[in-house]
């Protein structure tokens, strides 16, 4: 079985035949080989390129920061924010570490670093003076509540960091319960 290949004109035939089948015993063409060794590397390339940095978020993470933006963008707006556009903005991390560095810069004083009160009420609890809802708390720190000696707080804060100081306040609370469309 081990004999030498025959040759048919400057081609050697392999020695051995299947089903009646003989092959050449040729080398590849070279463009066959470019092609081949060039998908290897653009294989490998693309691999390390989408996964060792962060161009390959899945996509629903890429929904939901696209989400927080358009979120924090209509709060930013000046357009009074909605019970659920609070109650989502209290589960994201960043708006609320923003809200209780807020919170602790203008909010301990009289409400206490931790929410139970003092000079001002208590924002643990689930009694509320002025309205429980996230809106409600977010007008009330717009607006202030000057006969009980809370300021107004929208020239000094803004929109966006009374809505982060919100956020912050509802995390905390977990009496506010999460609010329906």
């Amino acid at each position: 079985m081990n004999k030498k290949p025959e040759k048919s004109g400057d081609i050697e035939i392999r020695p051995h035949t299947y089903d009646g089948i003989q092959e050449f015993d040729q080398r590849l063409p070279n463009w066959w080989l470019f092609t081949l060794y060039g998908a290897m590397v653009f294989a490998a390339a693309y691999w390390a390129y989408y996964h060792w940095t962060d161009h390959m978020k899945p996509g629903y993470v890429r929904v939901e920061n696209e989400i927080a933006e358009i979120q924090k963008a209509a709060l930013a707006s000046g357009a009074a924010p909605t019970d659920l556009q609070l109650w989502k903005l209290s589960q994201n991390a960043e708006a609320v570490a923003a809200g209780k560095a807020n919170y602790t810069t203008n909010c301990v004083a009289c409400h206490g670093a931790d929410l139970k009160g003092g000079i001002g009420f208590n924002l643990a609890d689930n009694e509320w003076v002025h309205g429980g809802n996230p809106s409600q708390i977010y007008d009330t720190i717009m607006k202030g509540v000057t006969e009980k000696g809370m300021p107004t707080w929208a020239p000094v804060l803004g929109s966006g960091r009374v809505a982060d100081v919100v956020a912050y306040i509802v995390s905390e609370n977990k009496t506010i319960p999460e609010p329906k469309e």
